[in-house]
């Protein structure tokens, strides 16, 4: 379980009172992320993104929404969007990301893996799985 320090926490606080949807979880990478319940996302995003803009506003800083869902392979799908990936999961534990063009690929992973690890990260907070970018 991760701890939060006052300032996510306040962002927690800000983003439900706006959205009134629920947040199970939030982390400050480049932007500020957060993930939602199953089902909140319509709430959280508003009608033609005014939610995610006024919070973005209050806070000042850029706001990514995520729908959070109980199919690990959905949640990936989630967290990379809007890149398009072929997922499925195989064997024991491991779910394979199959990946068409070199761009994909590149956002997909970052620099020196950086995207993929705090994609692994998110990921193994909720699910015990390996990922595997093909």
């Amino acid at each position: 379980m991760r701890t939060y320090n006052s300032e996510i926490i306040g962002y927690i606080n800000v983003f439900e009172s706006v959205t009134k949807a629920k947040v199970k979880d939030c982390y400050l990478d480049k932007q500020l992320v957060f993930i939602v319940e199953q089902g909140e996302i319509g709430k959280a995003i508003g009608k033609k993104g005014s939610n995610v803009k006024r919070v973005s506003n209050l806070l000042k800083k850029s706001v990514r929404v995520i729908e959070f869902n109980n199919n690990v392979e959905i949640f990936i799908k989630n967290l990379i969007m809007p890149v398009n990936g072929k997922i499925y999961k195989e064997g024991d534990g491991v779910v394979f990301i199959e990946l068409g063009s070199n761009a994909d690929r590149a956002s997909v992973l970052g620099k020196n893996k950086k995207n993929l690890k705090e994609l692994k990260e998110v990921v193994n907070k909720y699910f015990n799985v390996e990922i595997k970018v093909k």
